[in-house]
């Protein structure tokens, strides 16, 4: 970046759009960072962007065709008035960018640049590039030498912060693209991460929520053996309010790593855990290389440890192969865990994938049901999770003003609830973003906590 001309960004805007998981949103703040360093501006919508950026997902059928809809919508959008470009510039980046490159450039004819998740820092050449002399450019590179982490970034919020520890996976699920756009697993260095985490508490971050496709396989490259939870003591001890991790993979959840949520106050009381499917035959089909006895075995150690522990998951419906009989003993896994929330999903090919040459003959009706079934449990289980805070006082940390009510703030308890407030009639909500306060429960729906400050 550094043999950039900044000059060439000024008086120009831009806007990032985001697809996708955690570690897309980490990449987001990157683009921007570095933009921002060059003198562009970010702007809230595309109309008002000269540049626009799209950093992309491709786990699932649905983000392919939202970023086609949405890149195709550019054309029909008007320049924002007193824009130096002739033509808006349209930049795809993330795991879509990664997996088809140049492609991108035959099929979307007004969009101008294609970058993968392992160059990040060639977009602002490649941007002006385009602005120097209209190429429309591609790159696509399979490794990094530089972690992302050490390109200059803008935090979406001053008072939270994304902090990565690996990139990249190397558990190959039959179903997953994420090895192949996002690379085999590779660490930061244990010192660098906590650098990194006594920074943010210096500037005054209350929440780190360490990245990873899978956090408790951190080291394993580095150091011959994880050390997940050497990271978690070490970051606890910056004197950082409040720590949170995703994603964790079972089968390398370890019993240090549990008994840290008994022991490191800092440490939420939440945790997302995959267990995708709860049939031991599809968990095999899908490698995830670990049974349903073992799952259920870690659910009852964290509760040990940390009696009222949030617990979210992932689960797929519709995996190529699955019975009726697999199905139910999904429902029955939703049933008896009792999750704070669950991400649903029905099965979506990708091709590049080992499950993507399964065959299935399942009829869509049977697995929509079958979806729609689940959701009855998912949706009782997050009802009953939340009855049992009624009544409790809880610190919140306050994001914002809600998007329904502009006198309501919403924020996050502990175990990674949402919870509104009604503002006091002299306080505003922009009084409380990034606060932690007490919070009275007095209402427990499905999706949210309801109360007021105590």
């Amino acid at each position: 970046m550094s043999n950039l001309s900044s000059a060439a960004f000024w008086n120009l805007t831009f806007h990032v759009q985001t697809f996708g998981c955690q570690m897309n949103k980490h990449d987001s703040e990157r683009v921007t960072g570095m933009l921002e360093a060059l003198g562009a501006l970010s702007v809230d919508s595309v109309e008002e962007a000269d540049i626009v950026v799209f950093m992309t997902c491709c786990v699932r059928e649905a983000a392919d065709v939202r970023l086609m809809g949405q890149v195709s919508s550019m054309k029909n959008i008007a320049l924002r008035a007193g824009s130096p470009l002739r033509k808006r510039m349209v930049a795809i980046g993330g795991c879509i960018g990664q997996r088809d490159g140049g492609k991108l450039l035959d099929e979307l004819p007004h969009v101008d640049v294609v970058f993968g998740t392992n160059n990040l820092a060639s977009l602002p050449s490649m941007l002006e590039s385009v602005l120097d002399d209209g190429s429309r450019l591609s790159e696509t590179v399979e490794e990094s030498e530089a972690f992302p982490t050490e390109l200059p970034t803008t935090r979406e919020h001053s008072w939270a912060a994304w902090l990565p520890i690996t990139i990249g996976c190397n558990n190959f699920c039959t179903y997953c693209i994420v090895p192949y756009v996002r690379g085999r697993e590779k660490s930061r260095p244990f010192e660098d991460i906590v650098r990194e985490a006594e920074g943010y508490v210096a500037a005054g971050v209350k929440e780190i929520t360490l990245l990873g496709q899978n956090v408790n396989s951190y080291g394993r490259d580095l150091y011959g053996n994880p050390r997940f939870a050497d990271i978690l003591q070490a970051v606890a001890e910056t004197g950082i309010e409040r720590l949170r991790f995703a994603t964790s993979h079972p089968k390398d959840l370890t019993d240090e790593v549990i008994a840290k949520f008994g022991s490191v106050p800092n440490l939420m009381p939440a945790l997302h855990l995959p267990a995708q499917h709860g049939s031991n035959s599809i968990l095999k089909a899908m490698h995830r290389s670990y049974t349903v006895e073992h799952y259920r075995e870690l659910v009852s150690k964290l509760r040990e440890a940390c009696p009222g522990i949030s617990m979210s998951t992932d689960i797929i419906v519709g995996f190529p192969g699955e019975t009726e009989e697999d199905f139910q003993a999904t429902y029955r896994l939703v049933e008896d865990i009792g999750y704070s929330q669950v991400f649903t999903f029905i099965y979506s090919k990708r091709e590049g994938t080992p499950a993507a040459k399964l065959v299935d003959d399942t009829p869509r009706e049977v697995i929509q049901d079958r979806f729609d079934r689940l959701r009855v449990a998912v949706e009782k289980g997050a009802y009953d999770f939340n009855q049992a805070q009624a009544g409790k006082t809880v610190p919140v940390l306050f994001e914002g003003a809600s998007k329904k009510d502009e006198r309501t703030i919403t924020g996050r308890s502990p175990e990674n609830i949402t919870v509104n407030v009604p503002l006091p009639d002299e306080m505003s909500a922009e009084a409380l973003m990034g606060s932690i306060a007490n919070v009275e429960i007095a209402e427990a729906k499905t999706w949210y906590l309801r109360g007021t400050l105590a």
